[in-house]
């Protein structure tokens, strides 16, 4: 017990001790703190009063060793930049926190009339260009936090060597130092030269660096409204990201307004994407730890869509050399997306970020849509023809469907007397289960399948749907004029509005319009012949005769206008197939081939028809047992 006792005694004193030690080590490290503050604060007036040096003077004065390094300290004049190019793009680079500030395509122009189109895209705002490195780094008894945005690197000799150019850009510390490596290449391969390697280089860091696990990146830029629309480009402008292994993409969506999301996992390459243009991060050596991403939509107007940012963080130990990463500076065209890859080979699965869709239509634009679009446009140069001749090639593919459509309402019209028979018949709710078997029996006589007239029309969904993604995000048709529009990748407007009329917008587009008057003369055409044969179309005639071509017109005024011309040419063909099949195919020819039909069956009973007639069964079972119970 008295150990005991003594034990803890002992351990209390050792505690005390400890304690004082801590404090009194903090107060003569705040009491050092201040004094070198003074210090410094005193030597900042010194030098403010007297005339700035000249760079030798500089040299000259230079601080000691083991504390200038660390102190962000340069002249306004000492900044420099550098651009380098390839046959696709030019890159600037500053000194100033060693990284790209500008971006210019060669080969794509911002919107403009067609006689004014001339001004090259520049994928952000130079002035808004933000890339920063954060490292924690010992200095004397201190740890300070090194931002490489705030420091001037000194620009060594550009390399040339081959197809390819070297911009390295070095930040001394003492005897350490940081190298930011750039390197373009000009190997007449897209996927290539769209891409700028950039290698982080650490000479000696590692005695300098503080206790510290990872190094924080923060990536920035604005981007610039290239395209004629505010609304469509934003719609389609948002931040990317891809998670290492995964077959898809995830984004931030589309907002009008601020959007942030924290990822709670590692992704491999962040893209800030721009309707038709992208500039990414990849990680090539390393992963981007849980990066918070986030957005801010710019003013209509303002010469802006969006303000990215990015901040992230990648791994650390002693032992790292340095890190490999890439920019992808370039358009989002499916053919060089699709061909970046990481340090292994294995596809990035970039370009996903282009949007085809949802599940079946993506496979249709992927495996259908795009490799025929990139055969014709090898041939042809006119925009306008090619999306003719692709939107006949899907009428031609798709017209079985479309014909076994159109011969299931005809067989409807022509059997309309027999169903009208049957309801008189059968004109009082109890006798329904047995009016829907007749019905049936009916159906099947006749060849008729319930599903003959939608089944087709849900199997076209796919590439509706497609080409209704296709024509948006296709910069192949961005800058392609045809007939009266300039661009077929935004709308076509042959009058502007001095006004803004909701839900519609401030001018009027004659492609949309023409769409809109044709697919009201597809749908009158079609309530015609199925309205008589079937009673239940009459009540639909409103929202598919009047209410469709009218949202039509109110929802696609401000899309692309190839979109535009594709529904066109597909409902003015549609509408010649079917006059063309009423022609060859009269009430009497179909007669024949229910009646052929009905001999060869010889009463015999669908699948489809057999459990229906079960189901039918045991319906009407549940039925009876039902009012046996409530007798």
């Amino acid at each position: 017990m008295k150990e005991n006792k003594y034990t803890i005694i002992g351990f209390v004193l050792m505690t005390l001790v400890f304690v004082g030690y801590m404090f009194y080590s903090n107060y003569e490290m705040k009491k050092y703190n201040e004094q070198q503050a003074v210090a410094q604060a005193e030597q900042l007036v010194e030098q403010a009063s007297q005339p700035l040096a000249t760079p030798a003077e500089e040299k000259a004065v230079e601080a000691p060793k083991e504390v200038a390094p660390l102190a962000p300290s340069y002249a306004a004049e000492d900044v420099k930049e550098v651009v380098v190019e390839n046959d696709v793009m030019q890159v600037r680079f500053s000194t100033l926190g060693a990284q790209i500030i500008d971006v210019v395509l060669k080969d794509y122009t911002k919107y403009a009339p067609k006689e004014e189109r001339n001004e090259l895209v520049h994928l952000f705002a130079p002035e808004s260009a933000y890339f920063n490195m954060s490292y924690y780094l010992k200095d004397n008894l201190r740890t300070v936090e090194l931002s490489t945005v705030n420091r001037n690197f000194e620009l060594l000799p550009i390399e040339e060597v081959g197809d390819k150019r070297v911009v390295t850009m070095r930040l001394p510390l003492g005897t350490a130092s940081i190298d930011h490596i750039y390197t373009l290449y000009n190997e007449q391969r897209p996927e290539r030269d769209y891409l700028v390697d950039f290698e982080v280089r650490y000479n000696n860091l590692s005695p300098l660096m503080a206790n510290q696990k990872s190094i924080g990146i923060e990536w920035r830029n604005r981007s610039y409204q290239n395209e004629r629309s505010f609304k469509n480009e934003n719609t389609y402008t948002t931040l990317v990201y891809h998670y290492p292994g995964d077959g898809d993409v995830e984004d931030l969506g589309i907002s009008e307004d601020a959007k942030s999301d924290d990822v709670a996992s590692s992704v491999d390459w962040v893209s800030f994407k721009q309707q038709f243009f992208s500039s990414a991060l990849i990680g090539r050596s390393t992963v981007l730890r849980a990066p918070q991403l986030s957005f801010a939509t710019a003013e209509p107007k303002s010469g802006y869509i969006k303000d990215f940012a990015m901040s992230t963080t990648v791994d650390y130990t002693p032992s790292t050399s340095g890190y490999d990463f890439s920019f992808y500076l370039g358009p989002n065209k499916f053919a060089v997306l699709k061909k970046l890859t990481d340090n292994e080979g294995k596809s990035l699965e970039m370009e996903r970020i282009i949007p085809l869709g949802w599940i079946f239509s993506t496979y249709v634009s992927r495996y259908f849509v795009i490799p025929v679009f990139d055969f014709l446009q090898r041939y042809i140069a006119n925009f306008g023809l090619i999306i003719l001749i692709l939107t006949i090639l899907v009428k031609v593919i798709i017209f079985p469907l479309t014909y076994k459509s159109y011969l299931s309402t005809a067989k409807m019209r022509v059997i309309k007397p027999e169903i009208d028979a049957l309801n008189a018949k059968y004109p009082r709710q109890e006798d329904a289960m047995k009016k829907q078997q007749e019905m049936m029996a009916l159906y099947n006589k006749a060849g008729i399948s319930p599903m003959g007239g939608c089944l087709p029309m849900l199997i076209q969904m796919p590439i509706l749907i497609a080409m209704f993604r296709f024509f948006p995000a296709s910069i192949e048709l961005r800058g392609k004029s045809f007939l009266w529009s300039d661009d077929l990748s935004s709308y076509d407007s042959i009058l502007d509005l001095p006004f803004n009329i909701p839900f519609y917008g401030d001018h009027v587009s004659l492609f949309c319009l023409l769409m809109a008057v044709v697919m009201f003369i597809f749908s009158y055409m079609n309530y015609k012949q199925q309205g008589s044969s079937q009673p239940q179309m009459a009540g639909m005639m409103f929202m598919t005769v009047y209410m469709m071509p009218a949202m039509m017109l109110l929802w696609f005024n401000d899309y692309a206008s190839g979109l535009c011309y594709y529904y066109l040419l597909s409902n003015l063909i549609t509408i010649v197939q079917t006059l063309v099949i009423r022609w060859t195919l009269d009430d009497d020819k179909i007669r024949a081939k229910m009646s052929a039909h009905a001999k060869n069956t010889k009463g015999k009973k669908s699948r489809f028809q057999q459990r229906y007639e079960e189901l039918m069964k045991q319906q009407e079972a549940m039925a009876k047992a039902e009012q046996k119970k409530r007798k």
